[in-house]
């Protein structure tokens, strides 16, 4: 009865602890865009391989106590229900950034993956249980295998129901489409870039609120299904224009979105090295953000970004162009000028050069990215007729966007610059611009760094932190990715070693943060990696 009891409990426990092993796959899958290519390049970048050979070395030796007698099998049982408590116990109160999000698309991949473990689970016992303590002992070593390659059962079920979910999106493709068609009135806006599109949208949304009924994708619904699911679920008879922000990680995906909604205009805010791993070369980063300008047609209008250098050499034959700059203002039909900055935000003017036509402007927004995202917006809003008036208006009452270049104030008088979400060279440059530029207290910088930058990773990085040693007075490095190339960059351009300070987590920066910050004190945080990032 003992073992009976021993041998069930090791049975359920080993189910249990290769059922959250399964979500936690699925969660990272998840955040991979359910892309297998994707999913495998994180596994194989991953410093999280405790579920790969230290795990199977693991399993291997439990199996060998207890398989070849019977005799030996409580002790291997022991040992496996003393794992399996110790790592559901680590994976239950693991914490992570963005959780897994049980959504139609999960669970059906969530049961497919149950079923391909089960399966294997119970065939173990079938075959090698003699007798009913014997099943339970074949059941649960057969789990404790499952779980170092957990994440196999992932790919399969992906792959088992791809066209489950081929057939599914294309219904609410058809709908997202028959609905856009039956709106032809609706003015289409596309925005994308490598960076500043976020902000952009955002910016051009309260404009444009000024006078049309305004809808934009919300959050980071900047794929085909998440524009999709805003046509869907959130676009209304009502709405005169919807702008939809595009993101992309290869070629093709900007085409995607276009030939789904068929954009009227467009504002292309960046071209520079983001998402190089997918991408390879900044000339297909090019291609793909042109993907947009390129969907236009011959009576639409492209907004584009003169300041950066890949955009300024692209023609644009098929429509009309306006460029815009904060720099490169040499060919540009929108720049600014006479820009101030405040402790309390910044004053510009945007000049309309085919007519010298002045708009000063005020703004609670700080940083030239931030302009520059501005006048893009403005020079779509006057191209669309809304007064200056109204665009005075809109931009005076503009909300910095949460974590993209946001400043606040702590009851402490610790002023915060929250840059967690927009993190990228030429972003990440002009933060530490705003950080040097608080010259009050000491000014304290919190980052693990940029992503996605392909072979450019530790060049870039390393360049990041050179710019970090002459902007701030302590840093602190996030993490194990960039540590190496940050930290070298830091001690190259002069910074103190004692002012650099490397930590595992942001647990552990805000430990070393209340140790050194006082009241008077800027602190700005600068990218925060994803739970696919270590």
């Amino acid at each position: 009865m003992v073992l009976t009891i021993l041998f069930l409990t090791g049975f359920v426990l080993a189910l249990w602890n290769l059922n959250l092993e399964l979500r936690r796959d699925l969660m990272m899958l998840q955040q991979n865009s359910y892309r297998n290519e994707r999913y495998a390049r994180w596994l194989k970048s991953s410093s999280d391989n405790f579920t790969w050979w230290r795990m199977m070395a693991l399993v291997i030796f439990i199996i060998s106590i207890g398989i070849f007698k019977e005799s030996t099998r409580a002790v291997g049982m022991v040992l496996l229900i003393v794992f399996c408590i110790a790592d559901i116990w680590r994976l239950s109160v693991a914490k992570y950034k963005k959780p897994l999000a049980m959504t139609k698309r999960a669970r059906r991949l969530n049961i497919v993956s149950y079923v391909l473990a089960a399966a294997i689970i119970i065939a173990a016992a079938l075959i090698f249980g003699k007798d009913s303590q014997g099943r339970l002992y074949a059941a649960s070593l057969a789990a404790l295998i499952c779980y170092p390659i957990s994440h196999l059962f992932l790919f399969a079920a992906n792959i088992i129901l791809s066209p489950v979910e081929k057939s599914i999106n294309r219904k609410y493709y058809n709908d997202a489409a028959a609905r856009l068609a039956a709106m032809p009135d609706l003015k289409i806006i596309g925005i994308t870039g490598s960076y500043g599109k976020t902000t952009t949208k955002h910016y051009l949304h309260r404009i444009l609120s000024e006078q049309f009924d305004t809808l934009m994708t919300p959050g980071s619904y900047n794929t085909t299904l998440g524009v999709i699911r805003t046509i869907r679920e959130m676009l209304k008879p009502y709405h005169e224009v919807f702008i939809v922000e595009m993101g992309a990680k290869q070629l093709g995906d900007i085409k995607e979105i276009c030939d789904l909604v068929h954009p009227q205009a467009g504002i292309i805010t960046a071209v520079g090295p983001q998402h190089l791993e997918s991408f390879k070369t900044i000339e297909n980063v090019q291609s793909t953000k042109f993907e947009l300008a390129d969907s236009l047609p011959a009576s639409g209008l492209a907004v584009v970004n003169n300041d950066f250098e890949m955009i300024a050499s692209r023609a644009v034959k098929n429509c009309r162009i306006l460029r815009y700059a904060v720099k490169n203002t040499k060919d540009a039909d929108y720049v600014a000028e006479d820009i101030k900055y405040s402790p309390t935000g910044t004053e510009f003017t945007a000049v309309r050069v085919s007519d010298g036509h002045r708009l000063k402007l005020s703004t609670r927004l700080v940083g030239e990215c931030n302009i520059s995202n501005l006048l893009g917006a403005v020079a779509m809003a006057q191209s669309m007729g809304v007064s200056d008036d109204k665009i005075r208006y809109a931009v005076e009452k503009i909300e910095q966007v949460e974590h993209r270049l946001s400043i606040k104030r702590t009851p402490g008088g610790i002023t915060i610059i929250d840059d967690a979400f927009n993190s990228n060279p030429v972003g990440s440059a002009m933060a530490l611009d705003v950080l040097a530029a608080m010259t009050p207290g000491k000014r304290i910088l919190i980052t693990p760094g940029m992503i996605e930058l392909g072979d450019k990773q530790h060049e870039l990085n390393f360049k990041f932190g050179e710019k970090a040693a002459n902007s701030c007075d302590i840093a602190i490095v996030v993490g194990h990715y960039n540590r190496e190339a940050i930290s070298g960059g830091l001690r190259k351009a002069g910074m103190d070693k004692k002012n650099i300070r490397e930590v595992d987590s942001f647990k552990d920066a805000q430990a070393v943060l209340a140790s050194v910050a006082a009241p008077g004190d800027t602190v700005l945080y600068e990218n925060d990696l994803p739970d696919t990032f270590k």
